[in-house]
């Protein structure tokens, strides 16, 4: 399917791709596949100021009717599937298996919400005064900023959206610069579930396009309570302490430099293929990639050469076309940090087995790389550092104890796992003495994680917490209420003050 197809597939009109300032590209080929009008900080605050009316009308709404909405737009998702998943891989890279995956993951996060907009819970408490009662309730936030990366250009979105909405709060939607039309699509799936739901307010979601000017602006309002921020460490930092100086609420979602250790009990088979996923898949751009590989010195050298072999084996190139497992960077800044990556670790004593580019006769103004080994004699600072490319760094243990302190020696602390069928490795590593991550694994890779768990990380990671479990208290305020239907008026402590 041509790009265009690809585009008119999704609504978006030739209209709406062009005559703009933002040029898209893809880089499955490195060919511009729009130029987009871009919004102003001024833009920003009218839609601010929009959101602020549309919460005013939509916490009145009942949970269980605001799940509704949600269901009605999960349907037309599953209907959307197919041509949402190309565009995903049109846009940002991914295999198209991966690019419907990541659809799924909206459609599943829709599923989840929908439950959950009957389950919103509070707690009886008990209250030290006779003749009291004690509860804590939860009540809509307002709007909710969302700001998500190219990498995932719709799924953390979804994770959010999807538990605002039900949760009460209207969404200003961020997108990357990189992959803006995956937003503007999914606003045009949004838009038929709204005319179907019939009663909704209007501005519950909008999409800003543009560049660090208009994320600023969001993140500096006073009127917009949440802020979600999926991205690099280094885009955490500028907003973190932006939302923070003015009380809001941060949920960020950074860097993840994320490792296996396999020890000698692993099923090897199963390892390996988990490996090679882990480390591969969205082509090293994932926040759950696998980066450092940790084996015990006793299976390395039976470990390595299967997989170097495995490596020399994945099929590489156009993500659309069937068979592809390996599709391109998202562009020359990404493909340029993979070389000073090589680079450094080859100074620090590495070994690599892979890397550097290919296809470039055929698509000269793409960045396709095939993915690298590098096996380290220790973990130096570039094995600490989030490089988002393919690349896996392999190093040697020999006791338990050493390989989780490999393990927890780096600033990021987002997924990780361990390959073992000893009982008493695995539970070591879940333990309080274990893993530091927010996503801890047994015989299963860091990447792929289900929307029915809390997704996020420790450290350098941010402490966010997106999708599943009690996410949704993200979205919302805890109050605690104390009714006395009594006569009398005993104080809390008992404390005596007569008048």
């Amino acid at each position: 399917m041509a790009h265009a197809d690809i585009l008119a597939a999704n609504g978006l009109t030739e209209a709406q791709v062009t005559g703009g300032t933002l040029a898209v590209h893809t880089p499955i080929d490195g060919a511009e596949i729009a130029r987009l009008k871009t919004h102003t900080a001024e833009d920003v605050r009218a839609m601010i100021a929009k959101g602020v009316q549309a919460f005013a009308a939509w916490r009145t709404v009942p949970a269980p009717r605001r799940g509704e909405l949600v269901r009605l737009f999960g349907d037309e998702l599953r209907a959307e599937k197919e041509n949402l998943g190309r565009l995903v891989t049109l846009e940002c890279g991914k295999i198209l298996q991966e690019g419907l995956g990541e659809v799924q993951e909206m459609i599943d996060i829709c599923d989840f919400a929908v439950g959950l907009s009957r389950q919103l819970y509070g707690l009886t408490l008990a209250s030290e005064r006779p003749g009291h009662a004690m509860r804590e309730s939860w009540h809509p936030m307002g709007v909710c900023g969302v700001i998500t990366a190219f990498n995932f250009p719709v799924a953390p979105w979804a994770w959010n959206a999807a538990l605002a909405l039900i949760c009460g709060d209207p969404v200003i939607w961020k997108p990357s610069e990189k992959t803006p039309l995956c937003a503007l699509a999914t606003q045009k799936i949004f838009e038929k579930a709204l005319a179907k739901f019939g009663d909704a307010p209007d501005g519950l979601l909008q999409v800003v396009v543009g560049e660090r000017d208009v994320g600023e602006a969001l993140v500096e309002s006073h009127d917009v309570p949440i802020i979600s921020a999926t991205g690099s460490t280094r885009m955490g930092r500028a907003v973190g302490p932006k939302v923070a100086e003015r009380f809001g609420r941060a949920i960020l979602e950074l860097g993840g430099n994320n490792a296996m250790i396999v020890a000698p009990s692993a099923d090897m088979e199963m390892a390996l293929r988990a490996i090679v996923f882990s480390a591969v898949g969205t082509t090293g751009q994932r926040c759950t990639s696998l980066r450092r590989l940790i084996v015990h010195e006793e299976i390395y050298d039976h470990l390595m050469p299967r997989l170097k072999a495995a490596y020399e084996t994945l099929p590489i190139g156009d993500p659309l076309a069937d068979g592809i497992l390996v599709g391109p960077l998202i562009d020359g800044l990404a493909f340029d940090g993979m070389e000073r990556a090589l680079e450094q670790a080859q100074a620090e004593g590495g070994a690599i087995d892979g890397g550097g580019r290919v296809l470039a006769n055929q698509f000269p103004d793409a960045h396709y790389v095939r993915p690298a080994i590098v096996e380290m004699p220790s973990q130096t600072d570039i094995v600490r550092q989030e490089t988002f490319a393919p690349i896996l760094y392999g190093m040697k243990y020999r006791e338990l104890s050493d390989a989780i302190a490999i393990h927890n020696d780096v600033p990021q602390g987002l997924s990780s796992c361990i390959f073992s069928t000893d009982v008493r490795e695995s539970e070591t590593f879940l333990s309080a003495v274990g893993s530091d991550c927010g996503i801890a694994n047994v015989n299963i890779g860091p990447s792929g994680a289900e929307i029915g768990g809390a997704f996020g990380g420790e450290k350098e990671t941010g402490g966010g917490r997106e999708s599943g479990s009690d996410a949704w208290k993200g979205y919302m305020r805890r109050q605690t209420n104390t009714v006395n239907y009594s006569r009398d008026l005993p104080l809390a402590q008992g404390i005596k003050f007569e008048i």
